[in-house]
């Protein structure tokens, strides 16, 4: 059984929550892209705090911090047109939770990468994904990069309304285009 097919729904409403302040987001938001893995979540909350030390919130570039400790564990940051570095990291993602990505083509043949598009390939691992309760994420960057990650599929409406409350942009890889 995977964490998507877990009949458990957690609520998650953070508005109502006693405790609004930004570590307490940062905490919901590293549960969120690491599902059923709370030691992991706790182990990157840690290092988030580390990283950010006595930065006021108001200064804190959240999706930078969270992608600097939870990189290819649990987020992804690659060059925008590195498709090598983008199906590594991808795979590496998915693998998490023992599933694969049919990529509709050998990754291994320099012919493949000549002929794909990142974008292409972040709606095939999105459609890849989604049949096994897992939605890819992008989120927005301050160049031409690619960035993001993964969380249950029955977050997605909790995942947009934390975004919104961190300030990070972002979107289904479905909608990357």
């Amino acid at each position: 059984m995977t964490p998507s097919d877990d009949d458990y729904e957690t609520g998650h409403h953070f508005h109502d929550d006693d405790d609004s302040s930004l570590e307490a987001y940062v905490w919901q938001l590293l549960l969120l892209i690491n599902p059923g893995d709370d030691d992991t979540a706790f182990q990157q909350f840690a290092a988030y705090r580390d990283a950010v030390g006595g930065t006021p919130d108001d200064e804190v570039d959240v999706a930078q911090a969270v992608g600097q400790v939870a990189d290819w564990r649990s987020t992804f940051h690659v060059g925008a047109e590195d498709t090598r570095g983008l199906v590594q990291a991808l795979e590496e993602l998915a693998a998490r939770w023992n599933l694969a990505i049919d990529w509709n083509g050998d990754t291994d043949e320099d012919d493949f990468h000549a002929d794909v598009d990142p974008a292409e390939l972040v709606v095939t691992a999105y459609d890849n994904l989604a049949p096994h309760g897992y939605t890819l994420w992008v989120r927005e960057t301050d160049d031409d990069s690619l960035a993001g990650w993964m969380t249950l599929s029955r977050d997605t409406e909790a995942m947009r309304e934390l975004a919104t409350e961190l300030g990070v942009h972002l979107r289904r890889g479905n909608e990357l285009g």
